[in-house]
């Protein structure tokens, strides 16, 4: 096993940051995966490929691609026309899935050396995401288990609500440590904590 350096280096420093004053209405945290990967059907093949991915991943994808589903430190959601994202803390979830899947119904791409995974949880956490993004975060809008694809200027991200006020947050490795940079400092108003 390699061990994964984070991109985000320095600029990850755990504690509490911003204001000083009251409980932090943020929680940020590098999360990693051992796994993130995008599955893709062939037209046509979509329920072969969810049926397959449901049973690797032990979760129920009935509902996709509108929505997602989380359990424990597995997810996957929707991000595209047949397109799904996943993560697990398994290495080997792209060989599996690939496996189970077969090239006749679609394909799998690792992504977990292009990508990292950020949560940012708390009750402000709608708010700080809001200053990013042009969504709709409330539950309502954006329930627990469903995802988005957006962009931040020139960064996209991958957005999955993994709760009713947390997030996890998919980003290229090479935007990471600017993107980390900004929610940090959108998030020193309401003060934050580094785990």
């Amino acid at each position: 096993m390699v061990e994964q350096v984070s991109p985000l280096g320095a600029a990850y420093r755990l504690g509490r940051h911003g204001r000083a004053e009251g409980t932090p209405g943020i929680t940020l945290t590098e999360t990693r995966p051992g796994s993130i990967v995008q599955i893709g059907a062939w037209p046509g093949r979509e329920g072969s490929v969810v049926a397959a991915a449901s049973a690797v991943l032990g979760v129920p994808l009935a509902n996709l691609p509108r929505a997602g589903a989380v359990s424990g430190h597995r997810a996957i959601f929707g991000i595209g026309p047949g397109l799904w994202l996943a993560s697990d803390q398994v290495e080997d979830l792209a060989s599996r899935l690939l496996e189970a899947i077969g090239a006749e119904d679609g394909t799998v791409t690792d992504l977990s050396h292009g990508r990292i995974a950020l949560r940012i949880a708390g009750p402000s956490a709608e708010w700080v995401l809001s200053k990013f993004f042009a969504i709709d975060f409330s539950l309502s809008a954006f329930p627990v288990e469903a995802g988005r694809a957006t962009a931040h200027h020139d960064i996209f991200v991958h957005i999955q609500r993994t709760g009713e006020d947390a997030f996890d947050l998919y980003v290229f490795r090479s935007f990471a440590r600017s993107f980390w940079i900004a929610l940090c400092h959108a998030s020193e108003e309401t003060g934050y904590e580094v785990r």
